[in-house]
């Protein structure tokens, strides 16, 4: 066996560092319009949120459904062409987001762009520049999000094909970590490169490290058995499974799948729906909004130093305190002989409580005047709902049978994607009638738009309680689904 180690090449672990980059380029690519709208979009192309918050519903919804198709085309290209396709779809869609003020300015009959940023607020011109550019963000965004959906699944299957058992659940924690570096990394990035060269540049530049990594991909990924920079040692440590596996699939032949509509007739199944639709768009929320609630409520916009610490320690957070999603209900089976299940949604409710800290966000933020109270509470709540996110994906194996799972596990993502885009769209409507409103809008002390950040920060701050609640009566106790 040590004759074995000192022989192997470990090429599957450079495929691995390639899935990394891959998925922290996907969060940059996303996160680059959260952090030029404020500053930049926003006066450029007369929007409103209510416009913006369109926007951002349109990609959470999209993104969503295209989630169910995008394992089903990774299999039917095959890994190698269906990840090149993937990125090279999303890195297209992130870079034409540069061609939208070009496009809005030649679609409205302007000279320039910035003759169409000249244009009085509030007139037919600005409104019409607005209508356009929306229409031409939807379509980026949607390219967008049609590539981004085909990452995880085709990071997922390179992993299977790469990876003994054993070593999986390390390798995909390593290019899953690449969500948190390029959400951490994105307010360090961007923000300098739109104030520097421009928000467009931004977007073509980010979106084109897309490109490069396809150069890589093309030429560093081969299956296993076909590549030439994996030797004999390294194969059979990978395939040392197979014979496992392929008792594995043959007994999951043999399991009962189960129509869409029949899903439905489960109470188990209301369950997932219930705990991803109230809480999946509050991630997305926080994602979208912070910086721009910073900027508003703190005058804090991104491209300062201020604003980017803000980001980063929000993400820091996230990242820091999620970890512990996994290791909790491992605490509670393993140390305190508690059921799987149980455990799990004992964890789930103590992660419950951590968005409540949004409820103090704004609350504390005013009061000491400090945009680093909501920072950090924020950052808090949005740990919990990683943490929430991590346990809720597993009630399905736990209740359903494996011929079961894909399916129950699609529905549940389009519940997230719908409740998603109703709170994005909502939130963009409420900012923009607070702040025209002004002081005759009010919500428990706050008036104008900080009274209707509050209003959704507490929204955000309950949704998890009201979700385990709800699951909690649709499912009182541990109950596998027959079919």
């Amino acid at each position: 066996m040590s004759t074995q180690k000192k022989l192997m090449t470990d090429w599957r672990w450079w495929i691995c560092s390639l899935l990394f980059v891959a998925t922290t380029v996907n969060y940059l690519d996303r996160q680059v319009l959260s952090l030029t709208y404020e500053e930049f979009i926003k006066p450029e192309f007369h929007w409103s949120d209510a416009n913006y918050g369109t926007i951002t519903s349109f990609f959470s919804i999209f993104y969503a459904i295209a989630c169910l198709f995008a394992g089903k085309f990774v299999d039917w290209m095959g890994t190698k062409k269906g990840y090149l396709i993937a990125i090279g779809v999303w890195s297209a869609g992130a870079v034409m987001h540069a061609a939208c003020g070009w496009a809005s300015a030649h679609i409205g009959g302007f000279e320039s762009v910035a003759a169409m940023r000249a244009v009085e607020a509030g007139s037919n011109a600005a409104l019409a520049v607005a209508t356009t550019s929306v229409y031409l963000f939807l379509l980026c965004r949607g390219i967008l999000a049609l590539g981004e959906a085909g990452n995880f699944p085709a990071a997922i299957k390179v992993t299977a094909e790469y990876f003994p058992k054993k070593d999986r659940a390390f390798a995909t924690s390593i290019f899953n970590a690449g969500a948190s570096v390029g959400a951490l990394a994105a307010p360090l990035c961007i923000p300098p490169l739109a104030k520097a060269l421009g928000w467009e540049w931004a977007f073509i530049i980010i979106g084109g490290l897309g490109f490069i990594w396809m150069f890589f991909w093309n030429f560093m990924y081969d299956k296993p058995e076909k590549s030439k920079h994996v030797n004999e040692a390294e194969l059979e440590y990978i395939h040392q499974d197979d014979a496992e596996e392929a008792a594995e699939k043959a007994a999951l032949a043999q399991e009962k799948s189960i129509p869409f509509v029949q899903a439905f007739k489960y109470r188990q199944t209301w369950s997932f729906i219930v705990g991803k639709f109230l809480t999946d768009g509050v991630w997305w929320f926080f994602l979208f909004w912070a910086p721009s609630y910073f900027s508003n409520q703190f005058h804090a916009p991104a491209t300062s130093f201020k604003g980017q610490a803000l980001i980063f320690t929000l993400y820091l957070i996230v990242t820091v305190v999620s970890i512990f999603g996994g290791y909790l209900p491992k605490l509670f089976v393993e140390k305190k002989g508690m059921h799987p299940y149980s455990g799990r949604m004992l964890a789930m409710l103590i992660f419950a409580f951590f968005p409540l800290c949004a409820l103090f966000a704004q609350p504390l933020g005013v009061h000491f005047n400090s945009p680093w109270w909501p920072a950090v509470l924020i950052g808090l709540a949005a740990a919990g709902h990683q943490a929430w996110s991590a346990n809720i994906f597993s009630t399905v194996g736990d209740m359903f049978p494996k011929g079961a799972i894909a399916t129950i596990t699609g529905i549940g993502a389009m519940a997230g994607g719908v409740g998603s885009m109703i709170i994005q769209k909502v939130a963009g409507n409420l900012f923009t009638y607070a702040e025209n409103a002004g002081a005759a809008f009010r919500f428990l002390g706050f008036e104008g738009k900080p009274a209707g950040y509050f209003m959704v920060f507490c929204f955000c701050g309950i949704a998890y309680l009201l979700a385990w609640t709800i699951m909690r009566i649709l499912v009182p106790k541990y109950k596998p689904v027959e079919l």
